[in-house]
């Protein structure tokens, strides 16, 4: 690692000084990445989860190749090009219901601030005054931007320490009994003239844990959120294009979400794009005569034309190849392969969903220890907290996917039978 870079680097959720140096990547292909040192690992986690089709996907890349010859980029404000257009539309008809009118952005942080604003603002638009609040759940994560690390949970996610700075917010916990969905119906009937939208992550809250929940907890949340007559944001930035089983997890509990959150693996891991994507009475608040009716928010590179054109063939190959099927498939493997894994002292859960698998420790493990065997092992994995997790591309090969598996089972043994002694 050349040393120059290494001391001008900020690196992500890192204590600079401790950390050890991070591995150096020179190329990638399908789910392969290729280290400076000749070392060549097996993708586990797709790049935060981005790269649902695998590493340089050649359709992909050539979208980008032409679009990059005739307009890489152009500014929205006042004028469109048929990247965006397309996108737009295609996403429309793929979403549920009337999930019509997209706002693009350059992150899913920001995707997930424009729906705070967007719900926010409606209620501004419709005269009502005092809705300043959103109800959020335990475990979630929805960001690292401000607005996005309010509907964070407060307490164990890694932005307690900014609780100072942040709008409290209101959070309870997944309505998964009873008990829980009347403290939700409670929560939002006492706060229900202060409450603009709720907002949760469909099937799995990711970075707070790889946590899961059955589709009727999601139903559960639409229901009660129509009843109390708030809109319901949910957040796909994680759980869409495929990586449940289904294009988007809000499909499997039968919902049409008041706003969407995408990002991640909309580009299919290539460059980076999000949109916020609204009902049509979402919408209409906005449309007015009065312009300070609009919604006042524009990311310089908003609809950013490479990245639209990336998002079209990433769509392309949903539609020409099985990605969902690739998906389940992942998912009982992934099922059959961690399985014994329960057994194990030492282990507290094993979970899977979709193309998503979890193990989860009794105590949280030294992680930089754990990476380097699974590295030795041949294998890029980046486990936190007390989980180690596996979101392969959709397009993973078997003997791949295999290899990944024995890597985790491999690691696992080794680290319970460590605690154990």
């Amino acid at each position: 690692m050349n040393e120059a870079r290494s001391t001008h680097l900020w690196r992500p959720y890192t204590q600079m000084k401790r950390a050890a140096p991070p591995l150096e990547a020179v190329a990638t292909m399908g789910t392969r990445i290729r280290l400076a040192d000749g070392r060549e690992l097996v993708d586990g986690i797709a790049s935060w989860w981005t790269a649902v089709h695998g590493y340089n996907h050649p359709h992909i890349a050539e979208a980008v190749a032409a679009q990059l010859a005739s307009m890489p980029h152009i500014m929205f404000g006042g004028l469109t090009h048929a990247p965006a257009e397309r996108l737009a539309a295609r996403l429309a008809a793929l979403l549920p219901g009337d999930l019509d009118h997209v706002f693009f952005s350059d992150s899913g942080s920001v995707a997930v601030e424009v729906a705070l604003k967007m719900a926010a603002q409606l209620w501004i638009n419709r005269g009502v005054a005092g809705r300043t609040k959103v109800l959020a759940f335990r475990g979630g994560y929805h960001g690292d931007t401000m607005g996005a690390m309010s509907v964070c949970d407060p307490e164990e996610g890694m932005h307690r320490r900014f609780g100072a700075w942040l709008p409290e917010q209101i959070v309870c916990d997944l309505p998964r009994t009873g008990a829980e969905t009347n403290a939700l119906d409670a929560a939002l009937t006492h706060n229900r003239d202060r409450l603009a939208a709720l907002i949760v992550e469909p099937l799995v809250q990711g970075a707070g844990g790889m946590v899961m929940h059955p589709p009727e907890v999601l139903a559960r949340i639409a229901t009660l959120a129509r009843r109390h007559g708030l809109p319901l944001i949910v957040d796909e930035i994680f759980t869409g294009f495929g990586r449940t089983g289904t294009m988007f997890a809000c499909e499997q509990a039968g919902i049409v979400p008041d706003i969407m959150c995408l990002s991640k693996a909309l580009t299919g891991g290539t460059l980076t794009l999000a949109a916020t994507v609204a009902r049509t009475d979402i919408f209409s608040a906005f449309w007015s005569d009065d312009p300070a009716a609009a919604l006042m928010h524009g990311p310089t590179f908003m609809a950013n034309p490479l990245a639209c054109a990336a998002a079209n063939a990433s769509l392309d190959l949903f539609e020409r190849e099985p990605r969902l099927e690739q998906a389940r498939a992942i998912e009982s493997r992934l099922t059959e392969g961690l399985a014994d894994l329960r057994r194990l002292p030492g282990v507290a859960d094993v979970r899977v969903r979709g193309a998503i698998g979890c193990v989860q420790f009794a105590t949280s493990p030294d992680l930089a220890a754990l990476k380097e065997r699974l590295v030795t092992r041949g294998v890029w994995v980046r486990p936190f907290g007390d989980i180690l997790y596996l979101t392969p591309a959709l397009s993973i090969e078997a003997a791949d996917l295999t290899r990944l598996i024995e890597a985790v089972t491999e690691t696992v043994r080794e680290e319970t039978q460590c605690a154990i002694s």
